[in-house]
């Protein structure tokens, strides 16, 4: 299918992708530059063309999507296999909020639901509670009935504590990980601990989740569980199964509808500043999301 995008992400993992990292990682992304020309995954436009064997869609449908390691999605167009991870985009979602769906949306939910199965009732800390996983994270987090504390900085406070987070740590004036602080599940959205770090703010049977993996955490990842309770997580959502992923996205599209989940959009770039997109998610300051149109 060849889709006119309207609107994409750009993300801190986009960022990293770009600059090879993490190093091992290379082999995937390119050894010395990315092979892809084109950065970027989650993206939201219409249908214009399609080839005589699709079925679930038809030019001047509205899509939204991600192109995973095809990459690509920060264009004008994009040709892209229906059988992808690619939805219907909903009316009352704009082409903005539904091409940020697929980054940090898809994945806390991922992480929350699958990975750390919070439960009802459970002390959840998200560490990083304003950017693109934490926003969502936050959200999603309340919406399952946990008890949420989220870090941010002191001018994101009011924002992180309007998502449904019911204490906010400024991580600038507090030490959020203090020893005994009994939580069930730490969501650290943007790599800033460590397992052992975390580990004695953790109720037993507590869970560290990280979706920023690297050679340090790895061995926590491996051994974790084997000696104790405690245990360090991770999962590479982006490699899941296309149909298992669209049925995350029914869910969260539900969520939506029902009013307990929207996407933050921090700033809109056009596409011709898409270097200037990047620098802003660099800066490591952004408020949920970025996109470029």
């Amino acid at each position: 299918m060849l889709i006119r995008i309207r609107a994409s992400a750009v993300t801190r993992a986009d960022t990293m992708m770009r600059k090879g990292e993490p190093l091992f990682a290379r082999p995937f992304l390119g050894l010395r530059r990315p092979r892809a020309g084109l950065s970027g995954t989650g993206l939201s436009g219409e249908v214009i063309a399609v080839g005589e064997s699709v079925r679930r869609f038809a030019p001047g449908d509205a899509v939204f999507g991600e192109s995973g390691m095809q990459f690509g999605a920060n264009g004008s167009h994009i040709c892209v296999d229906e059988g992808g991870v690619l939805m219907a985009k909903p009316d009352t979602l704009s082409h903005e909020q539904a091409a940020v769906l697929c980054d940090g949306v898809l994945t806390s939910w991922h992480y929350l639901h699958e990975l750390g199965k919070v439960k009802s009732g459970e002390r959840v800390l998200i560490l990083g509670g304003a950017g693109s996983l934490g926003s969502a994270a936050v959200q999603i987090a309340a919406a399952m009935d946990a008890r949420v504390s989220a870090t941010c900085s002191a001018r994101n406070a009011d924002l992180v504590t309007s998502l449904g987070a019911s204490r906010v740590i400024d991580y600038t004036a507090e030490e959020a990980l203090q020893p005994g602080a009994g939580y069930d599940v730490i969501f650290d959205t943007i790599g800033v601990a460590t397992f052992a770090a975390a580990k004695p703010a953790l109720t037993d049977g507590g869970r560290y989740l990280c979706p920023v993996l690297t050679l340090k955490r790895l061995p926590a990842i491996l051994m974790s569980g084997r000696a104790g309770t405690k245990r360090a997580l991770f999962a590479a959502v982006g490699l899941e199964k296309p149909e298992r992923l669209r049925g995350t996205l029914t869910e969260i599209l539900a969520l939506i509808d029902q009013g307990r989940l929207a996407p933050v959009i921090d700033r809109t770039f056009p596409l011709a500043e898409l270097v200037a997109a990047h620098a802003h998610v660099e800066a490591g300051h952004k408020r949920g999301n970025v996109v470029v149109v």
